[in-house]
């Protein structure tokens, strides 16, 4: 008895590594989010316009968001370490082919950066967040948040990486590189990745969550999985938007040159990264609704904020893309977390899996929207207008309908 308590208290002991490595192999994957670096510069390469230069990071997040429910179910199956360096080397094959695109066409730059990229990513994404819900019971908003803080970090270091690159040596040579490096980051991190002993693992500190056992089909017959999938797709669609086109945003709207708006989207990365943690904790400590309400306020206050940005306002034009940074950020850590509150952790990576799809949702619409209006009106400006409704309407959506007595 006494040795098993020693192995348990050594395994909560060194549960803290799996937060650091699901951070940085995030931080390799988030690299989608350097996206509009590349806007620009594929933009005058191909002669495309805005809503085509969009296609690639569209295709990227519908792909993986379609594959996040399967790979969802085979994550206990196969263990998240196979899972992680599967994913994580198809997100190499694709930027690696990326860098190809010259040659062939800008069908072919969507069909590997986008399809194969993404699904790389929808591979690997679940397994190292159910790798820090599985170890952190009792805190798993603060771990699933702390632990996808490098997917919103990522930019962080990729931007300027990525600006660099392109500046020296041209886009398809970064996709290169980076897939390269990729291949070796992810998998090198992935080999420590398990789940805990269910003998020697940590005990869930709150017993209303831990006698939660909902599986995929069970959830969705429940309305909280409508409401939670609604409000996914309004607080992703608002951030992969905004994300989508911080950059040219800075250029076109404010007049920042191409290097000062690369600095921007490294900036705003900062927020994306601490959303997490930020949203993840409030999660825990008020609930998911009340989450879900003060993510829609802070989204509706920086819409106006955009809408009386002009050329020069760079001080009202990098609060209000902090806003949208960090609240892109609160949501991948609030449906995480709530997926768990609401529906248990047994069937969690499937479950998550499914609420997932409302990602691709938000990215397809969220890259229509802004792309169609930038062509058509000429500025982007006027996409700040449907931000600030769909906000007004996920907090009633949120208030209704994110409750456990809505789980029948």
């Amino acid at each position: 008895m006494e040795v098993v308590e020693d192995q348990k208290f050594s395994q909560q002991k060194n549960r803290w590594m799996y937060i650091p490595l699901g951070l940085i192999i995030f931080m390799c994957m988030g690299t989608v989010y350097a996206w509009s670096i590349f806007r620009k510069p594929v933009e005058e390469l191909f002669g495309i316009s805005a809503t085509q230069s969009g296609l690639p990071y569209m295709a990227f997040l519908v792909s993986y968001a379609v594959l996040m429910p399967i790979a969802g179910g085979m994550i206990d199956k196969y263990g998240p370490r196979k899972m992680t360096i599967s994913g994580g080397l198809l997100v190499s094959i694709g930027w690696l082919l990326a860098g190809f695109s010259p040659e062939i066409n800008f069908a072919f730059l969507i069909f590997s950066y986008g399809i194969i990229g993404g699904a790389g990513v929808g591979i690997a994404y679940g397994a190292p967040m159910a790798v820090a819900a599985k170890w952190f019971p009792d805190k798993k908003g603060l771990a699933v948040g702390m632990t996808l803080g490098g997917f919103g970090l990522s930019p962080l270091v990729t931007a300027p990486l990525a600006n660099w690159l392109i500046d020296g040596y041209g886009p398809f040579v970064a996709f290169k590189v980076i897939g390269i490096a990729f291949a070796i980051i992810i998998t090198i991190l992935s080999l420590p990745l398990k789940f805990p002993d269910e003998e020697l693992g940590v005990e869930d500190e709150d017993d209303f969550e831990a006698k939660i056992d909902i599986d995929t089909k069970s959830m969705l017959n429940t309305p909280v999985f409508y409401g939670l999938w609604i409000t996914y797709i309004i607080g992703t669609l608002t951030g992969l938007m905004a994300i989508g086109i911080a950059s040219p945003v800075g250029e076109e709207v404010v007049g920042l040159e191409a290097r000062q708006a690369a600095f921007m989207v490294s900036f705003f990365a900062i927020f994306n990264g601490i959303g997490r943690p930020i949203f993840g904790w409030i999660t825990d400590r008020y609930s998911p609704k009340w989450a879900a309400v003060s993510s829609y306020i802070l989204i509706i206050i920086a819409s106006l904020l955009m809408l009386i940005a002009g050329e020069g306002n760079a001080f009202i034009y990098g609060l209000a893309f902090a806003i949208f940074w960090l609240n892109l950020g609160g949501w991948l850590a609030i449906v995480p977390a709530a997926t768990a509150i609401f529906f248990g952790d047994k069937h969690y990576s499937k479950n998550y899996g499914y609420l997932f799809t409302a990602y691709g949702v938000g990215a397809i619409f969220g890259n229509f929207i802004s792309g169609r209006l930038r062509d058509v009106l000429g500025t982007y400006l006027y996409t700040f207008y449907p931000t600030a409704i769909l906000a007004g309407i996920g907090i009633i959506i949120a208030i209704f309908f994110l409750d456990n007595e809505k789980i029948a």
